[in-house]
């Protein structure tokens, strides 16, 4: 049996860090975490693991060591221009919720991956 775990994450605004990934991840939040210097969402169907925001002083500084990918298209194997469509079409709710663009990735003439940033500059890819 798995252990049931969450991701830590330092924030400079924990609200505002979930409310981006609660969007993004279709997550919701966790009760009793709504203090500004902390946040807690949930996978609503409890089947993927919590995410904590914690207020840290210090901005982040550095790439990040970690990172969190969102596989709109799942598991393969993949339709290639269906793929392609489900990361075209998540990318612009991601940047309406405060994401950039950094750059694609592309595999083989097909597209792999959007590398963007999170409203605080945490790196994270659309594939």
């Amino acid at each position: 049996m798995a252990t049931h775990w969450t991701l830590g994450c330092d924030a400079a605004d924990p609200q505002r860090l979930a409310a981006f990934w609660s969007d993004a991840l279709g997550y919701v939040r966790e009760d009793g975490f709504d203090d500004p210097d902390n946040a807690s969402i949930v996978d609503p169907l409890d089947v993927g693991p919590a995410i904590g925001f914690l207020r840290v002083p210090e901005p982040k500084t550095a790439k990040n060591r970690m990172h969190v990918d969102i596989r709109v298209a799942g598991k393969g194997p993949w339709n290639l221009a269906e793929r392609e469509r489900l990361i075209r079409a998540k990318v612009p709710t991601l940047v309406a919720a405060g994401a950039t663009v950094v750059r694609e990735e592309h595999y083989d003439d097909a597209l792999g991956h959007v590398v963007m940033l999170d409203p605080e500059g945490n790196e994270f890819c659309v594939g």
